[in-house]
């Protein structure tokens, strides 16, 4: 039976500053506060489906370095299964991220041991790749790793959802290898080679991109919602109107809970519907991991 979630991707050890607006150049702004946290697209991918009671599991590189230690600790706290983690030498990856008073967030990411991941460890992981219904993927490990991983869990028979964050050059043959992508409106500019700045133009470019490729597509716009195309199907789901404190994580919120939601067998707009519930409440409070929400907590909203 495939009951298992498995995300192949980045931990960061993110340092978020509050702060009242971004420097100017030249300028030194103090931090209204800062806070510490377990981060990292593929982990808090991984922490929100394990938050929400699926079988998760990460696959993906640390540093020997204290900061490895506590993301592996933290992952392993909200019931993600690191059996197929590595430990590497040198630093582990590392985020700076900025979170402006207005909700807005500029985030800097430190590469680190997440460019260590290679194929051996996808090899190795295929025992638990056969046992798994989802794969799900970011850009925040080498490009050649995403593209070995595709193959290697389209031959396992998973489906295979890429979360093309942040936007680069990938070769077309493998978007149209996977099932599912998701970008926010500027990746999904990135990708069509034109700017998409309003809903109509993101339902436009989702059925551009899903025609082009054969595959579903979601477009996330932030506090606005999400375009969804699935098949024949173009759908806009808004957001919950929500006071946002802090948007980090949110969009890794939206994928876990997707996920969660594909897992237990829900048709694609559905899921999309319970994911953005997910990221309503995740937004809602400070951090990424942290802020994710329970199942039961989704659910009562």
């Amino acid at each position: 039976m495939r009951d298992k979630i498995v995300v192949i991707g980045s931990l960061n050890y993110d340092i978020i500053l509050k702060m009242p607006r971004l420097p100017k150049e030249g300028e030194t702004l103090p931090a209204n506060d800062a806070a510490f946290s377990a981060g990292g697209k593929g982990a808090n991918q991984a922490v929100q489906a394990a938050k929400l009671g699926v079988p998760a599991y990460l696959i993906g590189c640390v540093g020997n370095d204290s900061q490895g230690t506590f993301l592996l600790e933290t992952a392993e706290k909200y019931g993600v299964h690191t059996d197929y983690m590595k430990c590497v030498e040198g630093p582990s990856g590392m985020g700076i991220v900025n979170a402006v008073e207005d909700g807005s967030v500029f985030a800097s990411i430190v590469r680190g041991a997440n460019f260590r991941v290679t194929k051996e460890h996808i090899d190795e992981a295929v025992p638990l790749l056969e046992e798994a219904k989802l794969v799900i993927l970011q850009m925040e490990i080498p490009l050649e790793i995403n593209e070995y991983a595709i193959d290697v869990a389209k031959r396992c028979g998973c489906k295979v959802l890429l979360n093309a964050a942040p936007a680069m050059d990938i070769e077309e043959e493998y978007l149209k290898k996977i099932d599912i992508l998701v970008v926010n409106e500027v990746e999904a500019g990135f990708y069509l080679k034109e700017t998409i700045d309003s809903i109509d133009k993101a339902k436009e470019g989702a059925r551009k991109l899903s025609e082009k490729l054969g595959i579903d597509c979601i477009f996330t716009l932030g506090k606005d919602g999400s375009v969804v195309v699935t098949g024949n199907e173009t759908e806009f789901i808004p957001s919950h109107k929500v006071k946002a404190i802090e948007t980090t994580g949110a969009g890794d919120s939206f994928i876990g809970g997707l996920g969660y939601a594909l897992l237990e067998g829900q048709e694609l707009i559905p899921a999309c519907r319970f994911a953005t519930g997910c990221s309503a409440i995740t937004v809602c409070r400070l951090g990424a991991q942290d802020s994710m929400p329970t199942l039961r907590e989704v659910l009562e909203k």
